[in-house]
């Protein structure tokens, strides 16, 4: 998919979520609990001027963060203790102009999602590509966010296709063996799922894995679902007290579920049931200054967002970015 036709795909998204949106009402018995304010600052810096980034992963072992940029490919890594990131790996590395969803595994790996193309692989220690997924036939398609289960397998979502792709640890060592390439496999259809909208619309996003099920956001619709991995079950999850249009990427951690809603500049932490089946949101932060948030990580207690500013010359509208561009620490979320 071509960048022009991508950028449309970006802003006819917006549209149509702005759109649901405004005309959205929620009654008395289902208001979300007021937007109240939190303390946003910058956490780290990102060198250059057209980074634009998009996900954001941790690496647990070492403190390391990676920052992915939609607009070039490279990928950053921060280091403990410094307020710079610097260049891991470079702008079109490996052919990739894009990075969108980042996850480290537990093995030492590092899965950079191209939405154009499909995934790859790195080994953190040598900085070497190890595998290149790619995405099956041509049809348009929009590789978005990742999550990786305990047994070592990644599960991607396509924001066109409606679907959730699958790599696991085998198809990994078989592709890393014979030349590093392979073919996405297609693990779950949602399309049935989903509550109906415009066609091109952007509609599956931010991943998370959850032990025995996965959940996934329709950013159009605000919707929340759940993919049993056992049984291939999907369902949709009951929230109360709001929803999740604009909602990009997700982040879980016992029980508790963050949200970045990009074009509302909000973020949204809720507590999930112990089956996952329903969701109550908890709090909600709106403030400007956090420039279209894509991805958040819970790391060492910090609440990290990445500023995309896709809306100042990014995929999302005309203008000029800030610079440098930023991660951003939200506090009291």
């Amino acid at each position: 998919m071509s960048r022009s036709i991508q950028r449309r795909t970006f802003l006819t998204a917006a549209a149509l979520t702005a759109a649901a949106t405004a005309t959205s009402v929620p009654s008395a018995a289902t208001a979300a609990p007021r937007s109240s304010a939190a303390r946003v600052t910058t956490a780290y810096e990102l060198p250059g001027d057209r980074v634009y980034p998009e996900g954001i992963a941790a690496d647990p072992r070492t403190g390391h963060l990676y920052v992915g940029s939609y607009a070039t490919g490279a990928v950053y890594r921060t280091t403990p203790g410094h307020r710079t990131a610097e260049v891991f790996l470079p702008a079109g590395a490996d052919g990739r102009t894009t990075a969108n969803g980042l996850k480290t595994d537990h093995a030492g790996r590092l899965w950079v999602t191209d939405s154009t193309t499909g995934v790859d692989v790195y080994d953190l220690r040598t900085r070497t590509l190890l595998a290149r997924f790619d995405v099956p036939g041509d049809a348009p398609r929009m590789v978005n966010d990742l999550a990786i289960t305990p047994d070592g397998s990644a599960w991607l979502t396509d924001s066109l296709r409606e679907v959730v792709y699958r790599v696991t640890p085998a198809e990994l060592a078989r592709a890393t063996a014979h030349g590093g390439r392979a073919v996405l496999t297609t693990a779950y259809e949602l399309g049935g799922a989903l509550t109906p909208h415009a066609p091109g619309a952007y509609t599956l996003n931010g991943i998370v894995a959850a032990g025995r099920y996965l959940l996934t956001v329709d950013m159009t619709a605000g919707t929340l679902h759940r993919v049993d991995l056992a049984t291939g079950a999907i369902r949709t999850v009951a929230l109360s007290g709001g929803d999740l249009r604009h909602a990009d990427g997700l982040e879980l951690v016992h029980g508790t579920l963050w949200a970045a809603h990009n074009t509302s500049n909000t973020i949204t932490r809720w507590r999930l049931s112990r089956d996952g089946t329903a969701a109550r949101l908890e709090r909600r932060v709106t403030d400007a200054s956090l420039q279209i948030p894509t991805t958040l990580v819970r790391h060492d207690g910090r609440t990290l967002v990445v500023r995309s500013q896709f809306d100042q010359g990014g995929p999302m509208g005309p203008g000029t970015p800030s610079t440098p561009f930023t991660v951003a620490q939200v506090h009291g979320v």
